[in-house]
């Protein structure tokens, strides 16, 4: 016999939960529809399968021998998707006790740490999984599925809207980094015009403020003579810290070396912001994991809002 279209799971599960409560007004109060529409799904099924399963006794709808064979099967069937299901997220990695999170450098030093306290207070047993690395990496990991979702600097047409869920967290401006051992004018922002003669220090070409540092010396109408190019924000800044350079970075990397290195705000040509935010597969947003990091991220970003207007 082919099995028809009409057949259907929502049909079944109707079927299911009549021929254990007995009565289709118990089935309809359980489902939360009415009894017409159990009553209707339950004939459409007697059709589909072409042989009578139920007699009427009164108004009640009594199941015949053939209802409880078809249950037996159904039950099969339901207990082989759920574990298909299951067996179908375990190699996909998704909802088995771990989170595989890609993050900016940048971010470890307090938007990860509270993203992580908020997490294992939701969800104890979860573990998580960090991985570090620029832009243009962590996205390519999640295009591919080797990360469940990123952290990262988003621009306006960076990603694919239609299939990457975007929340939104924070934004930071960039500033001119310089050893506090420079005598610098603070009274006005940085004019990059002025530094043409310094050297510089730059990340790589894939990171957040890559491609800012090259707009803004562009800007500038100079070729910034930059003498070492690193793959973390950190090397970065410990060069600045050490000399070597002056360099671009964002505000709230302030904190690390606060009595070291001196943050400029650019002047208004150079000016730039970067928008921080969690993105993973929109196919995957009822995902109770991401769901868990999405809650703790508008949580977060709420915070952030409330001390930035203190």
């Amino acid at each position: 016999m082919q099995i028809t279209n009409d057949i259907t799971f929502r049909k079944l599960a109707v079927f299911t939960l009549f021929m254990e409560k007995g009565n289709i007004a118990r089935t309809a109060e359980a489902l939360g529809i009415s009894g017409v529409s159990v009553h209707r799904a339950l004939h459409s099924l007697e059709e589909e399968v072409r042989c009578p399963l139920f007699h009427h006794k009164g108004r009640n709808l009594v199941p015949l021998p053939a209802a409880h064979t078809l249950l037996e099967y159904v039950n099969e069937i339901t207990e082989t998707l759920a574990r298909g299901l299951e067996e179908t997220r375990r190699i996909a990695g998704i909802d088995q006790g771990r989170l595989r999170i890609g993050t900016l450098y940048s971010l470890t030093l307090e938007t990860i740490p509270q993203l992580i306290m908020g997490m294992k207070l939701r969800r104890p047993q979860l573990e998580l999984d960090l991985t570090m690395g620029s832009n243009q990496i962590l996205l390519s990991m999640l295009d591919e599925g080797s990360l469940d979702a990123v952290l990262i600097s988003l621009q306006e047409n960076d990603v694919d809207r239609a299939h990457l869920e975007v929340l939104p967290l924070f934004e930071d401006d960039i500033c001119l980094a310089a050893p506090a051992s420079l005598t610098l004018d603070t009274s006005e922002p940085a004019d990059l015009r002025k530094f043409n003669r310094h050297k510089f220090v730059s990340l790589a070409e894939g990171f957040a403020t890559y491609a800012g540092f090259q707009e803004a010396f562009h800007i500038a109408g100079f070729e910034p003579d930059i003498v070492m190019r690193v793959n973390d924000i950190f090397s970065m800044l410990s060069l600045v810290q050490a000399g070597v350079g002056l360099a671009l970075m964002p505000g709230r990397m302030k904190k690390v070396y606060e009595s070291d290195v001196q943050l400029l705000p650019l002047a208004q040509p150079y000016q730039m912001r970067q928008r921080i935010a969690i993105v993973f597969a929109r196919n995957r947003e009822h995902d109770p994991n991401l769901l868990a990091l999405a809650a703790e991220g508008r949580m977060y970003a709420r915070r952030r809002l409330a001390a930035d207007k203190a």
